[in-house]
């Protein structure tokens, strides 16, 4: 047997791929190359992950320096310095009184380590009742059991949903295509929908919640931005409750919607923030889940020589990931990257609303440098229209991402004028040829 196709790839279709594979070799700044030698603009910032741009030479020449010096160092009950720096830095970046930082190795960790650190924190506070966990329809938390089991994307449950956790609940999505169609920046309507939390605490008594957790802005289910007021009830909600707010900024945080986190955009401090992707710009893999100081203080109880919290990955705080973070942030605040995404922010809202005349676009929605383009599904074929285009734009150089038929944007945060006119002509041309 030939080991040629030995690649198992995650979230594709793997017959069609191998007829003709899509394959990368090189990237630097804005653009991938392609073993045929073919440049491509990256009009998705890797995978939400590289808003720097790729190969950025302050990044390189650190994860270059600390492989030399420190490649891995025990992570439990030792530590490296450079972890300690990160989580120093990360921390002066987050909102005010959020100053604990666990690192992970991606968002689909740090998701279910924010839900084990809050059922934690209840058992420490002597309310070990509250274990239900209240996750959002049409949410993504990765793919671990614990963020699979809060997400409500029906695709990604539905094999596995006979061992998904027990006690979880869903709030009702945000999206209402009859009131929001087409609006720029967040819908007037719809900080009602929030209310839902309260039917559940009816439900299940508000006793026995121990969190819910939400994205900001719903990301890989096709950009669904949070309407007005949303947030800000749903805090008053879980405060009223006695529940932790996590939010899931796995996408959001640094600089994708021109702050720090969207907690800071938004005007809405939770108690745990969930991180990857822009962490360390996708260079190295790292996650972190940021934590209010009271949280964690309600854990550090009983004798000091006892671990605290039985959880933890061999790769946690690991030395190359946190050089690539510091420089990282390093390179945001130099470049003054969120300052210069939220500048952007307009031009970009204008030229993906451009598309709202061609035929097939139902609708357009965005918040900072997210964007999603919905097409209308081919009768028969849900998702075919929107990977047509998404092969289409790759073939003519451009390289976007369809969610089913959601066309999703996320540019670098120092993208110029024309390289949005760029991706979203060459979108336009796209859609002008599809059946």
């Amino acid at each position: 047997m030939s080991h040629d196709q030995a690649f198992w790839l995650p979230f594709t279709a793997n017959r069609a791929f191998w007829k003709s594979p899509r394959v990368i070799t090189g990237a630097r700044g804005h653009y991938y190359t392609t073993d045929d030698g073919r440049q491509l603009l990256d009009g998705f910032s890797g995978l939400w992950t590289c808003g720097l741009g790729h190969c950025h030479p302050k990044i390189v020449a650190a994860v270059q320096e600390q492989v030399a010096t420190l490649d891995y160092a025990m992570g439990f009950q030792v530590t490296n310095d450079k972890a300690i720096a990160l989580a120093r830095e990360v921390a002066a970046l987050a909102p005010a009184g959020m100053g604990k930082v666990f690192f992970t190795n991606s968002g689909s960790e740090s998701a279910d380590t924010a839900l084990k650190i809050a059922l934690a924190y209840h058992r420490a506070r002597g309310e070990g009742q509250r274990t239900r966990l209240i996750g959002r329809e049409r949410g993504y938390h990765g793919v671990n059991f614990g963020g699979l089991s809060v997400g409500g994307i029906p695709g990604n449950r539905k094999v596995f949903s006979a061992t998904l956790l027990p006690g979880v609940d869903h709030l009702r999505h945000t999206y209402s295509a009859a009131d929001m169609a087409f609006s720029k920046g967040q819908p007037a309507w719809g900080a009602q929908l929030a209310d839902d939390l309260e039917r559940l605490c009816a439900l299940h008594d508000a006793s026995n919640i121990a969190a819910v957790i939400v994205e900001p802005v719903a990301g890989s289910t096709g950009i669904l931005v949070p309407p007005i007021g949303y947030l800000q009830r749903l805090r008053e909600i879980c405060d009223r409750h006695g529940i932790l707010l996590i939010f899931d900024e796995v996408i959001t945080a640094f600089g994708r919607v021109g702050a720090p986190f969207a907690a800071a955009r938004f005007g809405v401090t939770p108690d745990i923030i969930t991180t990857a992707k822009g962490l360390t710009n996708g260079v190295v893999p790292m996650g972190a889940v940021i934590v209010r100081d009271g949280v964690y203080d309600a854990l550090m109880q009983g004798p000091e020589h006892v671990v605290e919290l039985f959880h933890g990955y061999t790769y946690s705080g690991h030395p190359l990931a946190a050089a690539a973070g510091l420089a990282t942030l390093a390179a945001y605040c130099e470049e003054d990257s969120f300052a210069r995404a939220r500048a952007v922010e307009p031009i970009f809202e204008e030229m993906i609303h451009s598309l709202r005349e061609e035929a097939k676009v139902v609708d357009i929605r965005n918040v900072g440098l997210m964007g999603g383009i919905e097409l209308a599904p081919r009768p028969g074929a849900v998702g075919a229209r929107g990977f047509e285009v998404f092969l289409k734009c790759f073939e003519a150089g451009v390289v976007i991402r369809n969610g089913g038929d959601v066309l999703q944007f996320s540019p670098f945060l120092d993208s110029t004028p024309d390289e949005l006119g760029r991706i979203f002509d060459t979108v336009r041309q796209a859609l002008r040829t599809v059946t």
